[in-house]
């Protein structure tokens, strides 16, 4: 998935500085991903450690990480995405607010890749209603359906915006290709909350964090992944379709200092790990300030490609990398 702020390119350098400062052997750790989006870290550390903690407080990063994460057992999946991918498409929400030809005329999707998401949605719906698959096969199905409509969504990256004609690739026909997770012994656990919240009631060893680090939303910007995800009634708004969504404390200057220091004050994990790049709301000394409060600070840079939305969008960006931080704190 096309994910902004996605950790996918630093993984390695997150997961050996990781190792570098809690030990090589994380098996008996409790590792938090507090704001986990697709679930990117929490993929690279689930075999390393006894359990994952995994949050994201948009749905559609809940789904992702219900499957990714939670789920940890084999189950059968072959003949449901082989019923999924013979149906026929159907006239329902996704098609008439979000598609080619729908009343709405928005230009998300293709008409017929459109008519596929509904007909794969409501079908799935059924499926859980009926009791005819587990909570783990339903997580698994949605993280599929979320996946492979992102591949043909008529978009140059995020959902803020649709393009003016289809382009090549969401003219493509859409098929619900699997979400494969990782299947191991340990039993994992993934919310669907604030993050400020849900820190005052866990604790581990191990806690990362890769909060939104400008203005950008993502409940706006992927506003309809969650749409697909909870597939429920309301009444888009404004030319994009857009559904209310929660506004991240993280996201403004004037609140993102204050909501970091009551997170990291309530944190109850021995190491504590920030991913901040130098676009960031917050300074290096900023963090360094609120960090060093609690415990003993140290941090990590690398250099790395910046994310790019589309071509013209990488022509006119000033520079084509950018620095990542990695923030520690050994807290007292």
């Amino acid at each position: 998935m096309n994910y902004i702020g996605s950790k996918h390119k630093l993984s390695e350098f997150i997961k050996q500085s990781v190792f570098s400062v809690a030990g090589n052997d994380l098996s008996d750790k409790i590792f938090c991903d507090l704001f986990a989006g697709t679930g990117i870290v929490s993929r690279y550390f689930k075999t390393e450690v006894k359990q994952i903690i995994s949050n994201d407080i948009e749905y559609y990063g809940y789904v992702l990480n219900r499957n990714y994460i939670e789920n940890h057992h084999t189950f059968e999946y072959n003949h449901l995405l082989q019923e999924l991918n013979k149906l026929e498409g159907t006239a329902g929400f996704v098609f008439e607010e979000y598609s080619e030809n729908g009343k709405s005329q928005r230009l998300y999707f293709s008409e017929k890749n459109g008519k596929k998401i509904d007909a794969v949605r409501q079908r799935i719906e059924v499926w859980k209603k009926d009791i005819s698959i587990t909570d783990d096969q339903y997580y698994f199905l949605l993280a599929s359906l979320l996946e492979s409509a992102d591949k043909v969504a008529n978009t140059a990256s995020v959902y803020g915006a649709f393009l003016k004609h289809i382009k090549g690739t969401a003219q493509k026909e859409m098929i619900v290709e699997p979400a494969l997770f990782i299947v191991n012994d340990n039993a994992h656990k993934v919310f669907n909350t604030d993050s400020n919240e849900l820190i005052k009631n866990i604790a581990g060893d191990i806690l990362y964090l890769d909060p939104p680090y400008n203005g950008r939303q993502y409940g706006a910007n992927y506003h309809l992944l969650n749409t697909i995800a909870k597939y429920d009634d309301f009444a888009p708004k404004g030319k994009t379709g857009l559904r209310q969504y929660i506004k991240s404390n993280y996201c403004s200057r004037n609140s993102v200092k204050i909501t970091f220091d009551d997170l990291i004050k309530n944190a109850r994990f021995n190491f504590i790990f920030l991913s901040y790049n130098n676009e960031g709301l917050m300074s290096v000394p900023e963090i360094k300030s609120i960090m060093s409060k609690y415990g003993n600070y140290d941090l990590f840079t690398t250099d790395y490609q910046r994310f790019k939305a589309d071509k013209e969008e990488s022509r006119n960006h000033k520079a084509n990398s950018t620095t990542e931080y990695l923030h520690i704190l050994e807290k007292r």
